[in-house]
């Protein structure tokens, strides 16, 4: 066997040793490891204790979160458990949504649409007053992040935070953002409606009279 042959033999064992190598940490990457968190399983990152969550949440001052009743609500949403972004406290969806119609306004904070769609529904909810309950369900695990922009927005709507998608699983909604729910006061669903609103005026015009 020639010498260069022996190197040619050399070099190509090594490149596949080295492709192995990386095939198996891109394996290892994409599979979740057993017992590791992943978006499925937890609605905010580590992070995001109560102590580094503290400064954000002053900083958006968002309306409480709705409180449930004795009604059972939504049957879509029965057993779907959130938290609440003011405060951190566990919100059980269909009683807290039971018995009044409601805007949900589905979102995540990379979201530019999103972002020019929030103070849209702030405005419409001031519009049509406390008939109707406008909350924002934040959509991803970064609360931290949700908070700071709510507070840059100068929104202050009750918000979900459901880093599970829950909601939007329970209620049949497109994987898009944003999206807007329209409930019913008897809890069935109005509309779904996966785009962004620019003004108060096409929430409207949008929801119209579907809330009766």
């Amino acid at each position: 066997m020639s010498t260069s042959t022996r190197w040619t033999i050399v070099v190509v064992s090594v490149i596949a040793v080295l492709v192995a190598a990386l095939l198996n940490q891109l394996g290892d990457d994409s599979v979740p490891r057993p017992g590791a968190p992943t978006v499925a399983d937890r609605q905010h990152r580590d992070a995001d204790t109560v102590e580094a969550l503290a400064g954000p949440r002053r900083s958006a001052d968002l309306a409480p979160c709705p409180v449930g009743g004795e009604n059972p609500g939504p049957p879509k949403l029965r057993g779907v458990v959130v938290e609440c972004a003011a405060d951190g406290a566990t919100v059980d969806v269909a009683r807290a949504l039971a018995g009044r119609p409601v805007v949900l306004n589905l979102w995540a904070y990379w979201c530019g649409p999103c972002a020019q769609e929030l103070p849209a529904m702030a405005e419409y909810q001031r519009r049509v007053g406390p008939g109707v309950l406008v909350v924002t369900v934040h959509q991803d695990e970064n609360e931290t992040a949700a908070l700071l922009r709510l507070a840059e927005l100068g929104v202050h709507l009750p918000t979900f935070q459901d880093g599970r998608r829950s909601i939007a699983a329970a209620l049949g909604v497109p994987n898009v953002m944003p999206a807007t729910v329209v409930l019913r006061a008897d809890g069935t669903v109005s509309q779904i409606l996966p785009h962004a609103f620019a003004t108060a005026d096409e929430i409207a015009a949008a929801v119209g009279g579907d809330l009766e």
